[in-house]
C-alpha cells in the first residue's frame, strides 16, 4: 500500500518532467527539419554549379519582379531592375578606369546608401571580393585594414574626404586607387567616380569576367570592432554569403515583408543577415545612415516596415525613448538580432507590442551558430542536439585568472556541468570551418584551440562564457576579456551592468575591472551616463547594489561621463577606462568611491585616492 501511494505522489512529477522534456525535444526536431527545408531551399534557389549564389539570386529577381521596390532610402524608391541597372553601370566604369579584374580586392569606405548595395553586385559581378571599411576608421588603424585585405582600389564616400587625405600618401606610394563616390574631386590624386558611373554602359557583365570564381573564392572582408585592439578582417567565402541568408529564412522573413537597417552595411549583420536575407527572400529593404531612437517609429510607419534588426543596446534605446499614444500604431511583426536582455525584451513587447523577437548568436568569422526559436526571454539559443551533429560545439572550463581553458592531466580540456559557466567553442570540420583572418595568420592561430577533447581536433575559440541550464536553454555571460576577477571570485560584467541599469536615474553603463596596487585582480568599477535630468543618488545606488551583488561584485568606483562610447555595432569600448583606472589626476569627469563606513558611493578626490594606494583605505 506505501508503495502504491509513493507512486502515486511521484506519477505527477514523473508526467511533468516527461512533458517538458517531450515539449523540447519536439521543438528541437521542429528547428532541426526547419533548418534542413531552408537549406534545400537555399541549394535549389541556383544552378548546381554556381559559383555566386547571392549574385545568381539576385538576378532571377530581376527577371521575374523586375519592378518591385528593393530598396528604400529616404524619399527615393529602387526596384531590382533600377538597382541592377546602376551595378551594371558601376561594373563597366570600374573595369574601365580601375582596371579591374576577376579576384582584384576594392575597398568601400562608405555609410548606409543606395550605391552601398549596387557596388557590392557590380564588384560581384566582375569576380571581385569587397572589404567592408568602418568609416569611424583612422589614421594607423585605416591602413591596417586596408593592407589586411590587400585591396587595389578604395571607393569612399566624400563627406569622409579628411579620412581619407589623412592616410592618402601612403596609398599612393602603395600604387592604389582612390575614387570618391562623386561627380568631381577635391583632392588632388583622388579621382571621382560616379560620373563615370552616370556615363557608362547599362549592358549586362559577360559572366566570363567571374569565371575564375569559386564557392571558396572571398567574397567579402568584414571587421572585428577593434574593441581590443586593431580590427582584423574575417574572410567570407562565396559559399558562406550564399549560404549567410539562412538565418534571415530562419527568423521567417518573406517576399512580402519590408525589411528596417539601421546597422551599418560595413558589418555582417546588416550586409550579411539583413541585405543578403531580402535579396534571397525578394523582400524590400529600408536603408538608413544611423539608428535613431527618436525617428525609429515614424520611418517604421513611413515606409510601412513589417521587420528589423537590431543588435546590442538598440532595443533597450527605444525603451528609454519618450512615450508616445502611438507607441503600438505600426506594422512590425518581427524583430531580428542579438543582445538583447530578458527584463528589455519584456519591456519592448509590453509598450510596443506583440513583435516576434528572433535572438540568435554568432560571429562574423565564427563558426557557431544558435536561434532562440522557443522565444524564450534572455536565451541566445538552445543545446539542441539534432544541430549539433553537423554543427558540432563544446562549453568547457576557463579560468579567467589565467585567460585560457582548464586542461586535465591528459592536456585535454573539460566539459562543465550544466549550469556552470564556461567557454563557448566550436569544432572546425570541413563542413563548418574557421576560415581566419585575412593577413593576419598570428591572429588566426589564437582563435584556434588544439587538441581539445582528443590528440588532433581543433576547435574556434568564440571567446564567450556562456551556460547551459538544465532545460538546455543558452545563456551568455560575457566577453572573455571583460570577465575580471576579485577577492577569488570571477565578475561577469554584463551582470552587473543589467543589475546597474535597474536604478532610475541611469541610463547607460560599461562595467570593467581595474588594477588596484598591492591588490591581486581586478577591482570592479562602473562608467554611467545619467537619465536626462536627473542626478547620482550615491545612497540609492550604495543601497541596491548592496542588497543585490555579492561584496566581491559590487562596483567600487563609479564615473560619470556624458556618453558612453561604444563601436558601430553597439559593443561597448572598455580598453581606455580600465587604462584610465579611478585615477582623479588624470580622469576629468566626476568619480564616485564605495564607502561602507557612509553606506554611500562618496566623491573620490585627489586624497582618497591616495590613501588607497596607501592601503590606509581597505577595499
Amino acid at each position: 500500500m506505501y508503495s502504491v501511494l509513493a507512486l502515486l505522489c511521484i506519477l505527477p512529477i514523473v508526467w511533468k518532467i516527461r512533458k517538458m522534456f517531450s515539449l523540447y525535444l519536439w521543438e528541437d526536431l521542429k528547428f532541426f527539419f526547419k533548418i534542413i527545408r531552408c537549406f534545400l531551399k537555399i541549394k535549389k534557389s541556383v544552378p548546381p554549379r554556381s559559383s555566386s549564389g547571392m549574385l545568381d539570386v539576385f538576378l532571377q529577381h530581376v527577371s521575374t519582379r523586375p519592378h518591385k521596390t528593393f530598396i528604400l532610402y529616404q524619399d527615393q524608391a529602387y526596384s531590382y531592375r533600377e538597382v541592377d541597372l546602376k551595378s551594371n553601370q558601376a561594373a563597366w566604369a570600374l573595369r574601365h578606369y580601375g582596371n579591374l579584374r576577376n579576384g582584384n580586392c576594392v575597398a568601400v569606405f562608405m555609410g548606409n546608401e543606395p550605391a552601398y548595395v549596387w557596388l557590392w553586385l557590380a564588384l560581384a559581378k566582375l569576380g571581385c571580393p569587397m572589404a567592408c571599411l568602418n568609416y569611424n576608421i583612422r589614421a594607423k588603424s585605416f591602413l591596417h585594414c586596408f593592407q589586411c585585405c590587400k585591396a587595389k582600389i578604395l571607393i569612399a564616400a566624400p563627406e569622409l574626404k579628411a579620412a581619407v587625405e589623412e592616410v592618402l600618401p601612403d596609398l599612393i606610394q602603395e600604387g592604389v586607387l582612390v575614387f570618391y563616390l562623386s561627380r568631381d574631386s577635391p583632392t588632388g590624386g583622388v579621382q571621382s567616380l560616379l560620373d563615370k558611373v552616370e556615363a557608362s554602359s547599362e549592358d549586362p557583365i559577360p559572366e566570363s569576367y567571374r569565371s575564375d570564381t569559386t564557392p571558396e573564392s572571398p567574397a567579402l572582408y568584414i571587421y572585428t570592432s577593434g574593441t581590443t585592439g586593431l580590427p582584423k578582417a574575417a574572410a567570407l567565402t562565396q559559399e558562406h554569403v550564399f549560404a549567410s541568408c539562412i538565418v534571415a529564412m530562419l527568423c521567417e522573413l518573406t517576399s512580402e515583408d519590408v525589411l528596417y537597417i539601421t546597422l551599418p552595411l560595413y558589418h555582417s549583420a546588416g550586409l550579411v543577415i539583413g541585405l543578403r536575407g531580402c535579396i534571397q527572400t525578394g523582400a524590400t529593404c529600408v536603408l538608413r545612415k544611423k539608428f535613431s531612437a527618436s525617428q525609429f517609429w515614424d520611418d517604421c510607419r513611413k515606409y510601412n516596415v513589417t521587420a528589423f534588426q537590431y543588435i546590442g543596446e538598440i532595443l533597450r534605446y527605444l525603451c528609454n525613448s519618450s512615450k508616445k499614444g502611438n507607441d503600438m500604431d505600426h506594422c512590425v511583426r518581427l524583430a531580428m538580432g542579438n543582445g538583447v536582455r530578458p527584463e528589455i525584451w519584456k519591456e519592448f513587447i509590453e509598450r510596443f507590442g506583440k513583435i516576434r523577437i528572433f535572438e540568435y548568436y554568432g560571429a562574423t568569422e565564427g563558426n557557431v551558430f544558435f536561434l532562440n526559436y522557443t522565444h524564450k526571454e534572455g536565451a541566445i539559443g538552445r543545446c539542441n542536439n539534432f544541430q549539433k551533429l553537423f554543427h558540432p560545439f563544446e562549453v568547457i572550463k576557463f579560468d579567467v585568472e589565467k585567460n585560457e581553458p582548464v586542461r586535465d592531466l591528459t592536456g585535454h580540456c573539460i566539459r562543465v556541468a550544466r549550469g556552470e559557466t564556461g567557454l563557448l567553442i566550436g569544432k572546425h570540420v570541413a563542413s563548418n570551418p574557421f576560415h581566419g583572418y585575412a593577413g593576419n595568420e598570428s591572429q588566426t592561430e589564437k582563435k584556434r584551440l588544439h587538441n581539445v577533447l582528443k590528440k588532433g581536433d581543433v576547435y574556434f575559440n568564440t571567446g564567450d562564457l556562456v551556460v547551459i541550464d538544465k532545460e538546455g536553454f543558452i545563456f551568455f555571460q560575457d566577453r572573455v576579456g571583460d570577465t575580471f576577477r576579485w577577492k577569488g571570485e570571477n565578475v561577469a560584467t554584463t551582470e552587473v551592468e543589467n543589475l546597474v541599469l535597474m536604478l532610475d536615474f541611469i541610463e547607460e553603463a560599461n562595467v570593467f575591472g581595474v588594477l588596484v596596487p598591492h591588490n591581486e585582480g581586478r577591482i570592479g568599477m562602473v562608467s554611467i551616463k545619467l537619465k536626462e535630468g536627473r542626478y547620482f543618488d550615491g545612497e540609492k545606488m550604495f543601497a541596491h547594489v548592496n542588497e543585490y551583488l555579492p561584496n566581491y561584485a559590487r562596483p567600487r568606483f563609479v564615473r560619470i561621463q556624458e556618453s558612453i562610447e561604444v563601436t558601430g555595432t553597439y559593443k561597448k569600448f572598455k580598453m581606455n577606462l580600465v587604462k584610465d583606472g579611478f585615477n582623479p589626476f588624470c580622469i576629468k569627469d566626476d568619480l564616485y568611491f564605495l564607502d561602507d563606513s557612509y553606506r554611500t558611493y562618496r566623491p573620490l578626490d585627489q586624497q582618497i585616492y591616495k590613501d588607497i594606494l596607501e592601503k590606509k583605505i581597505k577595499l
